[in-house]
């Protein structure tokens, strides 16, 4: 694959640097070297925690935790396998593991990032179905069909970034199908780049506002049936309604960070493919911080919002999860 005229100056700009060649750090480095151990190490144990839990407790074994449980999986490996490398490419201003490692960091990149972001359409599609047919729900979503659903978002991901990568030329050891030696990156065809952005944003950001949008209509339709009987049980729909209102609050923060996440580093990437420039290279590079940054912030949102998970989190931390038959511990009690 030849480089364009761009691709050369950018690589050339790269390529002046060498890796750790500095003798001593400066401060700056320091602390960017601290910045991305902290939010490496927070993603690692924030999802272990999840993992954990989920995996520990039988209560927890449902078909929505399991989802998570996926989710958790997917950036618990994007946080320990990605996002470590990624940080020193940037700080460092070169790739310092050879192209071998480069184009498993691609592949680990590509699909890890998308397993997780299609894990996050589907608990919008469980949580849609959950509340519009909540008796069909318990009675066909089963914990076997789930994990089904779970192992062919893994495999179908695996094998679609796979065949991108072949196809596009980039799946090769020599440094010539990478942008340079000097950095780790994937010069993808108009036509390739215009295809994934549909599959691994498009797609599932629509499925994720359609499903939302659907289950705040749902939500707003409770509330209205509440309202009409809020004489008769007054307390009780109050209640109520103060519920409805904390969901639509938590799917309201769901969604605008995932999109937050999401949306700078594809309109960036999608760009690039039409203006070839130096500075939307690198902008392309940093921007990529948010969508890893999505990896850090899932474990907040799906489970931190919960007492659940705060529960198990404590459990957890004073190992009372090593007593005897402790996986059958009631979780959703206030009180153990």
């Amino acid at each position: 694959m030849n480089l364009t005229k761009v691709e050369e100056e950018f690589c050339a700009q790269s390529s002046n640097f060498s890796c750790f060649e500095t003798a001593s750090l400066t401060a700056v480095d320091m602390l960017m070297y601290l910045a991305a151990a902290a939010v490496v190490f927070l993603t690692v144990c924030g999802n272990l925690l999840v993992i954990i839990s989920i995996c520990h407790f039988k209560q927890l074994h449902t078909p929505t935790n399991l989802l998570l449980l996926s989710l958790a999986v997917a950036d618990l490996l994007v946080g320990a396998l990605v996002m470590p490398f990624h940080f020193i490419q940037l700080i460092e201003s070169h790739w310092c593991f050879g192209a071998v490692y480069c184009t498993i960091h691609i592949v680990l990149t590509f699909s890890l990032t998308c397993v997780s972001i299609y894990n996050v359409a589907c608990i919008a599609v469980d949580r849609y179905f959950a509340l519009c047919n909540p008796f069909l729900y318990c009675t066909k979503m089963t914990v076997s069909i789930t994990l089904k659903i779970i192992s062919m978002i893994w495999l179908s991901v695996f094998v679609y970034n796979l065949l991108l990568l072949y196809f596009n030329g980039s799946i090769d050891y020599t440094t010539e199908n990478i942008a340079c030696a000097g950095w780790c990156a994937v010069p993808v065809s108009e036509n390739w780049a215009v295809a994934d952005f549909t599959v691994a944003f498009v797609v599932p950001c629509l499925t994720i506002i359609i499903m939302y949008l659907k289950v705040f209509a749902i939500a707003k339709k409770h509330a209205k049936t509440i309202r009409s009987v809020q004489e008769q049980h007054r307390s009780k729909d109050s209640e109520k309604m103060n519920s409805e209102r904390k969901a639509a609050k938590k799917l309201g923060i769901l969604v605008s960070m995932f999109l937050l996440c999401l949306l700078p580093y594809y309109i960036t990437v999608f760009i690039a493919m039409y203006i070839r420039t130096p500075s939307l290279y690198l902008s392309a590079m940093h921007v990529l911080n948010l969508l890893y940054l999505n990896s850090f912030i899932n474990p907040i949102i799906y489970a931190l919002f919960y007492a659940w998970f705060q529960k198990c989190f404590k459990l957890i931390l004073t190992c009372r999860i090593c007593n005897f038959e402790s996986s059958l511990i009631n979780v959703f009690l206030k009180d153990t």
